[in-house]
């Protein structure tokens, strides 16, 4: 059975979708067997690693039962992809039947054991599709910038991830706060790190000891359709990565390769 872990965050720009590619992209070349669930309408997961998004089958396809998961999911050169686009916008309206909350979960149950990983990556909010993420995850990872109303949003997962589990999904935990676009140089950045170890402790968690710099390397990344890992394999931020995928893989269990340092 793989592991399936949601990437989330209801605030914006504060790095899902680049620790999504970049956890794909680095499971993938320690040897493992990864899949990718873009669950943002607005396709990022997809863009970033080169799909035509606009231009082929969706998880949207999958989830109202149009098409059957395997024809949709698409290879990529980080793993298989479940792409997305605009039209799974709709999904708060059309999915509404009883036992919505498990639409996601029931399809990746046909393809869970073909993968080591799923990774999902979940849209800037709290509707029907973060609440899909949830209930088919068994781990959650939540990227936050360091910025007051990033950490804002980080304390409203609380009561989502407390309803999820009593309902839904008991099995659910957060793995981690992972801090992106860190600089401990700056004052607000250690404020901020010292305000999510709090709220670590309230989620009963912790944050990771991996930091993600910023650096441009993650700007130019998705306009070659390459996660940072290939990109620039070289750069500050690719070596945080791969720091966190130390971390990840010690929980989880690694594949061919030694941690990376």
């Amino acid at each position: 059975m793989s592991a399936i872990i949601a990437i989330t965050n209801q605030k914006g720009g504060v790095g899902k979708t680049t620790t999504a590619c970049s956890l794909m992209d680095g499971l993938h070349q320690r040897g493992a067997r990864v899949l990718g669930v873009d669950l943002d309408p607005q396709g990022s997961l997809g863009f970033c690693l080169g799909l035509d998004i606009e231009n082929c089958a969706t998880i949207y396809d999958v989830l109202k039962g149009s098409r059957p998961i395997r024809e949709v999911i698409t290879p990529s050169d980080c793993g298989d992809v479940l792409p997305s686009n605009i039209l799974l916008s709709a999904a708060e309206l059309e999915f509404n039947r009883p036992g919505r909350e498990f639409l996601l979960k029931n399809c990746l149950s046909e393809v869970e054991d073909d993968y080591d990983y799923i990774i999902i990556d979940t849209p800037p909010a709290l509707n029907v599709l973060t609440v899909n993420a949830y209930v088919a995850a068994d781990g959650l990872i939540i990227p936050m910038a360091p910025e007051i109303l990033s950490l804002l949003g980080v304390a409203q997962i609380r009561e989502t991830i407390d309803t999820v589990r009593r309902c839904y999904n008991s099995r659910l935990r957060v793995l981690g706060i992972l801090l992106n676009k860190f600089n401990l140089r700056l004052i607000l950045n250690r404020d901020v790190l010292d305000m999510a170890e709090q709220i670590a402790r309230q989620l009963d968690t912790k944050v990771f000891q991996a930091r993600i710099r910023s650096g441009v390397a993650v700007a130019e990344s998705p306009a070659h359709g390459e996660s940072v890992l290939t990109y620039a394999p070289g750069s500050k931020v690719a070596r945080d990565f791969r720091l966190l995928l130390n971390e990840i893989t010690r929980e989880y269990g690694s594949f061919t390769a030694p941690p990376i340092r």
